[in-house]
């Protein structure tokens, strides 16, 4: 029960998983209880275009009987295919089963349902506006900033103003005000020219050194989401580094998901890094927020 101050109410009871979903779902980890099973679909998922049985029971020490009797198992719930290829036996992984798992444990550890629309408790002192051609000088300051920090891009260098311009989508360009000052931006820029990926977009987010802590990426987040639903964008996507913590909540807090992470992807500075791969979809019917009106 919760006492809001003016009367008693009892929150509503989140959504039951469904029972088939949940059957579904208990008979893929009942199949994965088995250590040696976990062991040769990992074997599997990791050899591109599939691999043999006896190759499998090498690599991970196990007799060929043994090994084909889980592979069984495993084929029985659809994580692997076996394809017969003259007296041996191919093992391919299912590619639906990349998705799919990690779709169930999300389904019942609550994620899918719990995942928020966007920021809440927004600070009252940031006001959120459309970015202006004389914000650009602000706009690439903060971004040499968030490029020194060494956990915000690959970036090493500011682009131009006109490279930028070029870039970001029209009317997905916010800049956060705080003091009357810029104190920091955001802005989508498509992913792809093909017309089918139209309404995905990669974001970014940058505060300023000195309005950091503020809200003011929550504030630019809720702005830039709320926007992207309404302006019939579907997929939001975004790479961040791990070790930017900072980033990585405020994305959560807008319902971005983790799709992975994507290990030593590129050089920065001459060593590795990994990055972790999160999207947010849109709700299906129409904005799941209020927003704000754009300047106040």
């Amino acid at each position: 029960m919760v006492d809001n101050g003016f009367m008693t109410v009892t929150p509503a009871a989140p959504p039951a998983l469904p029972f088939d979903d949940a059957a579904t779902y208990a008979s893929w980890f009942a199949t994965l209880a088995d250590p040696t099973r976990v062991r040769l679909l990992h074997a599997v998922a990791s050899a591109p275009g599939g691999t043999a049985v006896g190759v499998l029971a090498a690599s991970i020490g196990v007799g060929q009987p043994t090994v084909s009797h889980h592979l069984r198992k495993l084929a029985e719930v659809g994580f692997v295919t076996l394809t017969k290829d003259g007296t041996s036996t191919r093992v391919s992984v299912n590619p639906a089963c990349c998705s799919g798992l990690p779709h169930a444990a999300d389904a019942v550890m609550g994620l899918l349902d719990a995942r928020p629309c966007c920021p809440t408790d927004l600070p009252e002192d940031v006001v959120v506006r459309a970015m202006r051609p004389g914000d650009m000088e602000a706009v690439r300051e903060i971004y040499a900033q968030g490029i020194a920090t060494r956990s915000a891009t690959f970036e090493t260098e500011v682009p131009g103003a006109a490279e930028l311009e070029a870039k970001w989508l029209p009317g997905h360009r916010w800049v956060a005000e705080a003091g009357g000052a810029v104190a920091g931006w955001a802005a989508l820029a498509p992913v792809s020219a093909r017309e089918c990926y139209a309404g995905v977009a990669e974001n970014s987010v940058y505060v300023g050194e000195n309005a950091r802590g503020r809200g003011v990426g929550k504030a630019l987040i809720h702005r830039q989401v709320t926007a992207a639903d309404e302006g019939g964008l579907w997929t939001l996507q975004t790479s961040i580094f791990p070790e930017n913590k900072a980033s990585l909540a405020l994305h959560r807090g807008a319902g971005f998901r983790t799709l992975g992470v994507r290990e030593r992807i590129a050089r920065l500075d001459g060593r590795w890094r990994d990055t972790v791969m999160l999207e947010r979809r849109s709700p299906t019917d129409s904005a799941c927020c209020d927003t704000r009106p754009e300047e106040r």
